[in-house]
């Protein structure tokens, strides 16, 4: 899996880890079935993001996003933060692979929860932090997936055997996940659980 400079810059100096305990916001979104989970706390001062912090349990491509996302927002107005999204945030980081592009999406989620529970503190409402699930990204535990999770070319499904013939490669269900997985790996490249054999 290639991953660019920036996302590995990303991932091994993660900037704004931590948590913020007088936060005005604190949002959480977990994927059940890749395992990411990610904690966005704001600050806010006249309508502007002063700080934020994060916590991910998660892929390097989740922690990468999670810097990322944290970076994006600080000094930004609620509005423009709001307006944050998955592609801004995979764009920044010059591009993801196309089995990750579901950790941008969540960073992207988190940071929008935790503007969120701002808001409803700031109308008065007594509100705990968001939490969100997210079941959405490319689950294709209903039989094999239309197309590659890594060229997104077209997915031949034959006695049993998926396989893409534009990137050459036998396909196989994450027994963890449930997603496909190049067949030749020991790990998921979703998850990382361990393939049977």
């Amino acid at each position: 899996m290639i991953y660019s400079d920036k996302v590995m810059d990303h991932f091994q100096n993660p900037r704004n880890v931590g948590t913020l305990p007088d936060a005005d916001g604190v949002g959480q979104v977990g994927n059940p079935v890749c395992g990411d989970m990610m904690t966005f706390y704001v600050k806010v001062k006249d309508d502007r993001l002063t700080d934020v912090k994060f916590q991910t349990f998660g892929c390097g491509a989740a922690i990468a996003v999670s810097s990322m996302v944290s970076e994006m927002a600080v000094g930004k107005t609620v509005e423009e933060a709001m307006a944050i999204t998955n592609e801004k945030v995979a764009e920044e980081l010059g591009g993801l692979p196309k089995n990750k592009m579901h950790c941008s999406n969540l960073g992207a989620d988190a940071l929008h929860a935790a503007l969120e529970n701002f808001k409803a503190k700031a109308a008065g409402e007594t509100a705990g932090p968001t939490v969100v699930a997210d079941h959405a990204h490319g689950h294709e535990a209903e039989g094999a997936p239309e197309k590659c999770p890594y060229c997104e070319g077209p997915v031949e499904d034959a006695a049993g055997m998926c396989s893409c013939k534009k990137c050459d490669l036998d396909l196989v269900e994450c027994g963890h996940c449930h997603l496909y997985t190049n067949k030749a790996e020991t790990h998921c490249t979703h998850c990382g659980a361990l393939l049977e054999s």
